[in-house]
């Protein structure tokens, strides 16, 4: 196996580090006094900076130290966080991931004007002094001034040393900072025959003398302090130097010992979830996922023969390696399934940006952030969700002052929500504004040759019309939106994933558009049924109950094409006419009932097989217009099934019964 490449590991905790960084700046503008946030931000930031000249990235690590030196500042008081700073850290930290991506760029113009804004923003908060004079400056200890006296008193957690953490290089740092008297509390160390020699059992309490501020001292913890004991006070000047030092140490640790636990068992159970994960390239994944889809074809010709064989013994093993191999795919779709957070989390700077941009207010709220969908699913949907947010942002709400002026809050809403419903999640992207304007949509529809004027179309048609390529109600082309090229993006990538969009709206209260997407696109359990000669999938999370149709039911129903359904009627598709399969009905046909959302309709196919596995397979560039089929599978005999498109024929059934409405 090939060792990883030290850069490319670089790369990947650097953008983890600058996610952290952009979550961190994007909570800070709720509450701008949050230190946690601010000590946060900074933490990221020194990482960083650190991390990027350790591997040579020097113009990312110059650049990061501008950002830093400016948090330090509001972190030490000197001047406080402003939505301006913030915003041009947002901006700074995107000039950040360019120059990971590409070091040996030409960056120069746009890092000395990304400069030139944080200097103003900084400026701007209360300091006539440059960024850049921090480096050679410390404000706090010029305004401390004189030797002051200091008592730590710290403990890390048991596997620090395992993590990297070496105590003897912070007591080096603490004696660098002044005159430094250290003692080592031993009382938590065990016996001997229970001592392991990994683990950290000792705290220090230390008595230090100097004129950096308190700042400095907690800069030698900045790596370790969230996992670990750590008290810092000032002694009085005027008290006795080893007045701390003479004290029992059993007392020294009184407080250390109050916290120490609390702090610990936290540690601990952060260092054993750390322990758990482990970073696998998706790249790895996805091989993995098509050796299980390999063998799962394996195993169903494996059934296959041993189900047409006498062998006791081979039916037995069959029986088992179907047992293994299913509970192997389960273990397979689990590892591939990630939450949405990852993708909701995304959108909270776009908002941000957006707001600033349109001078609307805009609150983004998530729910349903812990729903898990197949890696491959979230990586291609980012795309259609930017579209869809923009423009609830951008056509959707209102500006303040229409916003008031109409009874509503100065500030809109945009919700975006994801649930689990069977074998496909909904996203849902939702906003308050003014919703969609139906005469506009139907106008543009009519001048662009999309529809005939006077045409007669439903709600949903006529809302599903702004998915058309070049479709824009915008008045003028702008950043956001009018070039009519975003909605047609969305549409063609939610049904490449086998989704669909459902559209909702209502005037001058919102609306609501719906992605109904299947959780995965690797391997699915189907209902293997025959039509004619051929057999077809049909994802079994869409099948609702199957029902017999004699061949007395079918032939009263010619001309009619509709199933009593406890008192409903659900229109039903000849499988066997829709193919063109040139061959006579079975006696006892089947009825398989298909839905999606609310829509139902009946598949008529000659014989139900029974469930299994379908690995899907793409289908050719070749049949990308066949709309019928969403992929094809391998069965137990090598021959080629092909996986019904339910949405497709769903939408099918519900035309047939709307003409068959019309007509009668």
């Amino acid at each position: 196996m090939n060792n990883p490449d030290p850069i490319s590991v670089f790369r990947t905790e650097a953008a983890e580090l600058l996610e952290q960084i952009e979550s961190g700046l994007l909570d800070l503008t709720r509450s701008l006094e949050d230190r946690d946030q601010i000590d946060a931000v900074f933490r990221g930031l020194h990482t960083l900076k650190g991390s990027g000249a350790m591997f040579g990235f020097e113009a990312l690590a110059a650049f990061t130290h501008h950002c830093e030196t400016a948090f330090d500042r509001v972190r030490k008081g000197d001047v406080p966080a402003t939505h301006e700073l913030v915003s041009a850290v947002l901006s700074a930290q995107d000039h950040m991931r360019a120059l990971l991506e590409t070091p040996n760029g030409d960056h120069d113009a746009m890092s000395a004007a990304l400069l030139d804004n944080l200097h103003r923003a900084v400026n701007g908060a209360g300091s006539p002094t440059p960024v850049t004079t921090v480096i050679a400056t410390n404000p706090v200890a010029e305004k401390a001034g004189g030797l002051r006296e200091w008592r730590i008193r710290f403990s890390l957690p048991a596997n620090a040393m395992a993590n990297g953490t070496n105590p003897l290089g912070l007591l080096d740092e603490m004696r660098d900072l002044g005159d430094c008297r250290i003692i080592a509390d031993t009382t938590k160390v065990p016996e001997l025959a229970t001592l392991d020699p990994r683990d950290i059992h000792l705290a220090w309490d230390v008595t230090l003398k100097t004129e950096k501020p308190r700042s400095d001292i907690e800069d030698v913890f900045i790596f370790v302090m969230d996992d670990m004991a750590l008290e810092i006070t000032e002694v009085a000047v005027d008290r006795p130097a080893n007045a701390a030092v003479d004290m029992p140490v059993a007392k020294a640790v009184i407080v250390t010992e109050r916290e120490a636990p609390a702090v610990q068992a936290a540690n601990d159970s952060k260092q054993a979830k750390s322990a758990e994960n482990v970073r696998v390239p998706a790249e790895r994944l996805d091989e993995m996922m098509d050796r299980v889809g390999e063998l799962v074809i394996a195993q169903s010709r494996l059934t296959q023969l041993a189900g047409t064989a006498a062998d006791l013994g081979l039916r037995s093993v069959s029986e088992e390696i179907e047992r293994l191999s299913g509970e192997l795919r389960d273990t397979m779709m689990v590892l591939r399934m990630m939450p949405v957070a990852s993708l909701f989390s995304r959108f909270r700077r776009l908002v941000h940006d957006l707001s600033r941009e349109t001078g609307k207010e805009i609150e983004l709220i998530t729910e349903g952030e812990s729903t898990e969908v197949d890696k491959t699913v979230i990586d291609r949907l980012a795309d259609p969700l930017v579209h869809l947010v923009r423009n609830s942002i951008d056509h959707g709400l209102e500006q303040p002052e229409e916003r008031v002026a109409a009874g509503k809050e100065a500030k809109g809403k945009v919700i975006l929500s994801a649930h689990q419903t069977g074998g496909e999640v909904i996203i849902t992207i939702k906003d308050d504004g003014r919703g969609i304007n139906r005469e506009r949509v139907r106008a543009k529809a009519e001048a662009s040759g999309i529809i005939q004027p006077g045409a007669t179309l439903t709600d949903q048609d006529l809302l599903q019309l702004i998915f058309q390529p070049g479709f824009s109600t915008a008045q003028a082309v702008t950043n956001l939106s009018g070039r009519g090229v975003g909605m047609d993006v969305v549409k063609k990538t939610v049904e490449a994933l086998r989704g669909t969009i459902d559209i909702t709206s209502k005037p001058g209260e919102g609306s609501t558009v719906a992605l109904r997407i299947p959780l995965t696109l690797a391997i699915i359990e189907g209902l293997l049924v025959r039509v004619g000669q051929g057999c077809y999938v049909i994802p079994l999370s869409a099948v609702e109950e199957c029902l017999e149709l004699s061949l007395e039911d079918d032939l009263r129903s010619r001309g009619r094409s509709f199933i009593s359904l406890r008192d409903s009627l659900v229109p039903f598709l000849r499988l066997r006419e829709l193919f063109r399969t040139g061959t006579q009905p079975d006696q006892h046909q089947k009825v398989v009932v298909i839905s999606t959302g609310s829509e139902r309709v009946g598949l008529v196919v000659d014989q139900i097989i029974g469930d299994h596995q379908t690995v899907i397979k793409s289908m050719s560039k070749l049949h990308h217009d066949v709309v019928t089929f969403s992929g094809a599978t391998i069965l137990g005999d090598g021959s080629v099934a092909l996986i019904l498109d339910v949405t497709h024929l769903v939408a099918a059934g519900q035309q047939q019964e709307a003409q068959l409405r019309v007509a009668g």
